[in-house]
């Protein structure tokens, strides 16, 4: 069900405008706003990386490596996930892999910025796309599967948007989220990306649990490179913090490759039941029973 962030009342009707007190969203770059005044007031986050994600994630290992993690994760948990709603798909690159692993089910993306859904439009053309607070999500009772990848660390509130999560949740469905793991990986990185924090699979676990769902699984990955990982961070440099974006994918096409296929033995590794203890992502997969 649609639900009125002004009134808060639940509706089914086939347009946004509430049958109860008649508020009716605006619109900002093309898509329907829920939370206008932050598309353009947030925290330092520059929306103009948007362009710069879109021309490296489809050849990047780490971006390629993710949403093949993700897509044995979806099939695993919600083979029959019929409406499926991404948190802060951005580009609209784990999204458009969404729709190659489920082509019959309803998408729906949100992102915080405008900016990153006119890409995701050119990816997902069919996906209904707005703009939101994830603490404050228009639907109740509405999804099979809600996922937000490396979005919850960007929130001051995690906690409040993981019950909102559960309450646009439907009974039954559940909750996929990657986020990054173990504080002593912080770094400027971290900064530049504006993260308010990383995660330990204890506190994860937690705030999830609390928010109402029940947890299924939680892993690491970019396991197998969190040597490598760990010793770049500890050499960065300070002045590399003001451009973390492009000291990230400037990578040779050889590196690329080599470290494309580190994900791919990982991949299959978690695929066969390894569940590694450390790594620099957890993913975590949880269901809201009845």
């Amino acid at each position: 069900m649609k639900f009125c962030l002004s009134c808060q009342k639940s509706f089914t009707d086939a347009l946004w405008k509430c049958p109860a007190c008649g508020d009716v969203p605006p619109e900002r770059g093309g898509f329907l706003a829920f939370a206008p005044a932050l598309a353009a007031q947030n925290d330092g986050f520059n929306p103009e990386l948007f362009e710069r994600y879109a021309a490296v994630e489809a050849g990047h290992f780490w971006f390629v490596g993710r949403n093949a993690i993700l897509r044995d994760c979806m099939l695993r948990f919600f083979p029959l996930a019929k409406n499926i709603l991404e948190i802060g798909c951005g580009t609209g690159f784990v999204l458009a892999g969404t729709r190659q692993t489920f082509p019959a089910a309803q998408l729906s993306g949100s992102d915080i910025f405008t900016e990153g859904l006119s890409y995701a439009r050119q990816r997902v053309p069919d996906a209904f796309l707005f703009q939101m607070d994830a603490c404050h999500i228009p639907y109740r009772d509405e999804f099979d599967l809600i996922g937000s990848f490396d979005v919850l660390e960007h929130i001051d509130d995690d906690r409040s948007a993981l019950e909102q999560m559960y309450q646009a949740c439907r009974s039954g469905g559940g909750l996929i989220l990657t986020v990054p793991q173990h504080r002593w990986l912080w770094s400027g990185t971290d900064d530049y990306a504006h993260h308010k924090r990383r995660y330990t699979r204890a506190e994860l676990r937690d705030k999830v649990e609390c928010a109402g769902f029940k947890v299924e699984y939680v892993g690491s990955f970019v396991s197998l490179l969190l040597p490598l990982m760990l010793v770049s961070r500890l050499l960065q440099k300070s002045a590399e913090a003001a451009d973390q974006m492009d000291a990230g994918f400037k990578i040779g096409r050889l590196a690329n490759g080599v470290l494309g296929w580190v994900m791919k033995a990982e991949r299959w590794l978690i695929a066969r039941g390894i569940s590694f203890p450390l790594g620099g992502s957890l993913l975590l997969v949880a269901r809201k029973t009845a």
